[in-house]
């Protein structure tokens, strides 16, 4: 019999928990984390980030058939370089996002010589993967993940645009594009509520997922304390006609560190999302988490208690501190193109 305490949580977490840690790992591996994640052929994929002994990070397939025990590939994807000019130094955190017979990834890119910017490639096998080349604004940017579906029209994304460091607190942005290579209309979603658990910064958690009452998405929020951040799960409810309309957010996180895999680890204290996919019994979400940077956890949650997470929440630390205006790195004449 549950507790009271398990009883009232949205996500619950898979007591097999970790399904993958770099000990699965057929080479040298320190850590795997941060996965993108899609249902492909009847598998289970993520491409998650895993930091090798030589290399930052690298991108590396597991597949299920369960969705619990995961099989890596043999050897990393073979991914598309950059340019015969510049080098990709880091690659980390992709998003899938499927769009007719073929599949989206965005994902933060270190390229030589510049700070972070989304990188996109696109795949129909998940075994050759070609760059969609991107329009670049000079500008930070990363967490970025692709609505699965055109809206009025135009590819429309969740983003991140930094001016400064990226540890400096920051907000959730949306863009749009008529070709997946150049990004405007860049509006400010989301922002920091100080007091609350994502008082420092956020960004997109996984794809966003249609529902009838609007898009659901999943979002990380950051909370600095005074020996370092804690990472946790939230969710917000977006206009299906115009998701730069927010409906409702939650003033609750939805899934929270407190595990010892989750605590302790390459950066503790983080449960870190890239991915959110619905079942197909069109009621169960399923997460593949990063915790603490170390190793991937799985969590479910009912799509109906997520949207009800929308809306309900003790907003206390809201009506006692306030709400904030959204911080913008932006000008009105300054389109985000990463």
């Amino acid at each position: 019999m549950k507790n009271s305490v398990e009883t009232q949580r949205v996500f619950i977490k898979y007591e097999g928990n970790p399904v993958m840690t770099a000990a699965d790992m057929p080479a040298d591996i320190m850590y795997v984390l941060n996965p993108g994640a899609i249902k492909y052929n009847g598998e289970y994929i993520m491409i998650m980030d895993a930091a090798t002994l030589s290399t930052p990070i690298i991108f590396w397939i597991a597949r299920s058939r369960d969705g619990k025990k995961f099989t890596p590939d043999p050897t990393a994807i073979n991914w598309p370089r950059w340019s015969d000019e510049k080098v990709e130094d880091c690659i980390y955190d992709p998003r899938i996002t499927r769009m007719g017979d073929e599949y989206i990834l965005m994902y933060a890119s270190h390229v030589s010589g510049r700070t972070v910017r989304t990188g996109v490639v696109r795949t129909q096998d998940f075994i050759h993967f070609e760059r969609i080349e991107q329009e670049d604004t000079g500008l930070q940017n990363r967490n970025s993940a692709l609505f699965p579906e055109k809206i009025n029209g135009r590819y429309v994304r969740l983003d991140r645009p930094m001016m400064a460091e990226a540890h400096d607190p920051s907000d959730m942005y949306i863009s749009y594009s008529d070709d997946l290579m150049r990004w405007s209309g860049s509006k400010a979603l989301i922002g920091t509520r100080p007091g609350c658990w994502d008082s420092h910064k956020m960004g997109s958690g996984g794809v966003p997922i249609k529902t009838d009452q609007g898009w659901l998405c999943i979002y990380h929020g950051v909370d600095k304390t005074c020996n370092g951040f804690i990472y946790r799960l939230g969710v917000v409810l977006l206009d299906l006609e115009d998701p730069s309309i927010v409906l409702a957010r939650g003033t609750s996180p939805v899934l929270w560190p407190e595990h010892d895999y989750e605590l302790s680890g390459r950066v503790p204290n983080v449960t870190f999302a890239a991915n959110a996919l619905l079942d197909e019994d069109g009621k169960t979400v399923r997460v593949y988490y990063g915790a603490a940077d170390s190793c991937i956890g799985l969590a479910t949650a009912q799509l109906d208690d997520l949207i009800d997470a929308c809306f309900d929440g003790n907003d206390r630390a809201i009506r006692f501190f306030g709400r904030p205006k959204l911080k913008s790195p932006l000008t009105e004449s300054t389109s985000v193109m990463a």
